[in-house]
């Protein structure tokens, strides 16, 4: 083989490896964004909340299903003191025997940067004896803020997603929460919230989930992409940011680093049970020390069944006598033991408890156990 002909082959080898590790290097790379996330889905800004605002008002229209006054006075006092401000003067001493007037709470969030004129979502919830708000209109209801200060105005024919039927007989079938509904867009704006967004030099990033890791790496991120000291980690939770003074330039900056993408710190090793349903949920970092495990069940079933004695034939004063006869089963599974071999993995867990056969109630005493004896490397948390 000629000078020539080795030359080719040893550029063609070296062009295959070449793509082998670009394709590698790809491989990786795609690997590690897939674990990666996008810094606006982990931090809030400091400083930019929604409010929460609240307001008390009335539902008509309903059929029927409305509040009793005679347990509920203060749905006939609100509905005379809206008449007497219309116009309407009740004559005194007046019993108005309602049915079809609910009064209600209505409750919304102001998102952050909402301006006088757009619309928000309200809840609407009775707080008397009305068994429906289907088919009801609210009238017209001030939402107000902590301060007492009115940042919104509700109002619109609700939405419920529940159903009341009842019966003369005091049967009553209910399906999902009649007394509860729903208005998109049902309040205006009327006045917007001030914001500190370009107040001082520093914007602040909060994490959603506390962590040093994350933290670290957020104001890591960060300065390589943006330079030096721009970012820098105050604890688990804040990273503060030097920040352009002017707003648009704000605006800009912020939408550069709420796109940049880390690779948020490991959750702790937890074990997650739920007393009330029997859920059990088990994190990826949890590790077993070596323990050996035994688990069966014992099960003991009671049988009453009824013999009945007849008397001999031509006897005197003979009787008809019903003897119970009691029958006790016990019988005890036969599971065998299973090892925890050195840092055992999640999977594994799983797989040596579901060969025994273990119900989530087991499930929880095993784990209990292994921590007692110092095997469990994991928070246990109940809740």
């Amino acid at each position: 083989m000629d000078r020539n002909m080795k030359n080719i082959i040893r550029k063609q080898r070296s062009q295959v490896t070449l793509l082998i590790l670009g394709m590698l290097l790809v491989f990786f790379a795609s690997a590690e964004s897939a674990k990666a996330e996008r810094i606006k889905d982990m931090v809030s800004i400091s400083g930019v909340r929604a409010n929460q605002l609240v307001g008390y008002g009335l539902v008509v229209g309903l059929d029927g299903t409305g509040d009793r006054t005679t347990q509920a006075p203060f749905t006939t006092q609100s509905l005379i003191s809206m008449l007497e401000r219309m116009g309407v003067t009740m004559p005194p001493g007046t019993s108005l025997q309602l049915k079809n007037v609910a009064a209600v709470t209505v409750h919304a969030e102001l998102p952050a940067f909402a301006k006088p004129g757009q619309t928000i979502d309200i809840t609407v919830s009775s707080i008397a004896n009305a068994e429906s708000l289907r088919g009801g209109t609210l009238l017209i209801t001030p939402l107000k803020g902590i301060d007492r200060q009115i940042y919104a105005i509700a109002q619109g024919n609700l939405i419920v997603g529940g159903l009341g039927i009842s019966g003369q007989d005091g049967s009553r079938v209910t399906v999902n929460v009649p007394s509860v509904g729903r208005i998109p867009n049902g309040a205006m704006v009327e006045r917007s919230v001030p914001t500190n967004l370009i107040e001082n030099e520093y914007m602040t990033l909060n994490l959603h989930r506390p962590d040093f890791t994350t933290a670290a790496r957020l104001a890591s991120r960060i300065n390589q992409f943006l330079g030096a000291q721009t970012a820098q980690a105050i604890d688990p939770v804040s990273v503060r940011i030097a920040a352009p003074m002017t707003t648009d330039s704000r605006i800009s900056f912020m939408s550069v680093i709420e796109n940049l993408e880390i690779t948020p710190g490991d959750a702790p090793a937890r074990i997650i049970i739920n007393s009330r349903t029997g859920t059990v949920v088990i994190s990826s970092h949890v590790r077993v020390l070596p323990a050996a495990v035994s688990h069966g069940s014992l099960v003991v079933s009671i049988t009453e069944d009824f013999d009945v004695s007849q008397p001999q034939p031509f006897s005197e004063n003979g009787q008809t006598v019903v003897t119970p006869q009691t029958g006790i089963n016990v019988a005890q599974d036969e599971n065998r033991m299973f090892l925890f071999k050195p840092g055992v993995e999640l999977n594994e867990i799983v797989r040596a408890v579901n060969e025994v056969g273990a119900s989530p109630g087991d499930l929880v005493a095993i784990l209990e156990a292994l921590r007692e004896a110092g095997a469990l490397r994991a928070e246990l948390i109940v809740i």
